[in-house]
């Protein structure tokens, strides 16, 4: 079964992250989905999408949220699969709510957060690449392209 990564942020409002994120792992040829899915407006839809890509296949989720950025809680309550949360530099408070909402799971609900906006983007792929090149070499390629990129 091909793994992916999964995508999902809570609004179009994220659109510019998302963008920067599907343009980097086109440019690498790296498998992925994407879903603008609120966890306050839809939660019926995110559930049942994140519960779809379990059982597809998907390797990773990657949540971008701002505000207060619920969503990769929900999305860690719905999977065993690894969560990446990425908090959006948004609102009067600029991504720190977020950041704090992602950080504060409770016991049972784990969520790797990462830094808040277009770094912390970056590193959640390469944070996913790292945990799906435990499954073989071409995930490993895929990784070592990316960091390689960033390090020129």
């Amino acid at each position: 079964m091909e793994r992916y990564i999964v995508i999902i942020a809570g609004s179009k409002s994220d659109n510019d992250l998302v963008s920067l994120a599907t343009e980097l792992m086109e440019r690498h040829h790296i498998p992925h989905r994407v879903y603008f899915i609120s966890s306050h407006r839809n939660l019926d839809k995110l559930v049942k999408t994140v519960r779809e890509e379990t059982e597809r296949g998907a390797g990773v989720f990657i949540a971008i949220a701002g505000l207060a950025a619920h969503l990769s809680g929900v999305i860690a309550a719905c999977t065993n699969l690894p969560v990446i949360g990425v908090p959006k530099d948004a609102g009067s408070l600029g991504g720190i709510d977020a950041l704090f909402s992602m950080v504060q799971m409770p016991k049972g609900v784990p969520v790797a957060t990462m830094g808040i906006g277009k770094h912390g983007l970056y590193n959640s792929i390469i944070y996913a690449l790292e945990i799906l090149a435990l499954t073989g070499k071409e995930w490993q390629e895929k990784l070592i392209a990316v960091k390689n990129e960033f390090n020129k």
